[in-house]
């Protein structure tokens, strides 16, 4: 080097190198230590951004991995077999992977014509008699249902997501949907927690059951990305956890004559909805049994009769 300069010919095959330009558009660049170090400090810049996206992209990838290894998305009852197929590949497209079918004998064929890419999903899917033993190991079951309930409160699909990234971090976390011709009956509900609406424009009845799964998943796919607060986070009892210390409180409350013959329905229902968005912890189990046990013995007789 003299004068500061490289030669012309190593000037144009280093710029060649660090620009990725050819030869000939080289030649007009002198090619100065200055200019050298400024060039190469760019080219190192923008891969060293490259290599930091890459990474971010990979640790959005596992995690979203992780929080789909969280979810259980449970069809009581498809009438369709294609429906479960078109579920199957939107799970496999969201990073989903535990598939439970309430009311299934085997799959047909047709599943998995339409299951492109999501065969894996359906070798793996696990068959239930009822929504009681497809939901005992959740901790905590939200149900999409798109009819109004008298005695289940209904949240809307935001404040779904909200409950949901709250419980991420302990919980096993169940998705239960109904058939497409009559959804969720009433005593379905019962075993889920919170309850669901998807907003659509028209008077439609009703989503297609896999466009309802698909779009139940990608929110919970793009929320994949914010921050879990991992301190907050409480153990659950598992549904069959709760079941065990509803049926509990409903034997109690029947023993008190608070419930009887004429309300029975309506109040096991509203027990239900009440306990289940409660979300028990053991802490909260063991409250509600000295409360139920201790706590209520001279009031329940004043309340008795009333709905």
């Amino acid at each position: 080097m003299s004068n500061g300069h490289l030669p012309d010919y190593r000037q144009s095959i280093l710029l060649c190198h660090i620009l990725g330009s050819s030869r000939r558009a080289c030649r007009q660049y002198v090619l100065t230590p200055a200019l050298f170090t400024t060039v190469f400090t760019s080219k190192l810049v923008i891969l060293l951004g490259l290599v930091y996206n890459r990474a971010m992209i990979r640790n959005e990838q596992s995690r979203i991995k992780d929080i789909g290894r969280k979810f259980s998305v449970i069809l009581v009852r498809p009438e369709k077999p294609e429906n479960i197929g078109l579920v199957a590949r939107c799970m496999k497209n969201t990073g989903f992977r535990d598939l439970r079918l309430v009311g299934v004998k085997a799959l047909a064929g047709r599943t998995y014509t339409v299951a492109v890419h999501a065969e894996d999903i359906l070798e793996r899917a696990r068959m239930f008699e009822d929504v009681p033993q497809a939901t005992e190991d959740c901790h905590i079951v939200f149900a999409a249902t798109a009819k109004t309930r008298k005695n289940f409160k209904l949240l809307a699909l935001e404040e779904v997501m909200s409950e949901m990234h709250r419980a991420l971090p302990t919980a096993r976390i169940g998705l239960l949907f109904g058939s497409e011709r009559i959804g969720l009956t009433s005593r379905e509900l019962r075993h889920a927690n919170f309850f669901f609406t998807i907003p659509q424009a028209s008077r439609q009845p009703s989503y297609n059951l896999s466009s309802a799964v698909l779009l139940v998943l990608f929110h919970i796919f793009v929320r994949a990305k914010l921050p879990v607060d991992e301190k907050a986070a409480t153990e659950l009892l598992t549904r069959k956890e709760q079941e065990e210390c509803i049926q509990l409180i409903l034997e109690r409350l029947e023993e008190k004559q608070f419930i009887h013959t004429t309300n029975k329905r309506h109040m096991t229902e509203r027990i239900y909805d009440l306990i289940g968005r409660l979300s028990l912890t053991s802490k909260d189990r063991s409250l509600l049994m000295a409360l139920f046990s201790k706590g209520v013995e001279g009031s329940m007789d004043s309340c008795s009769g009333q709905d």
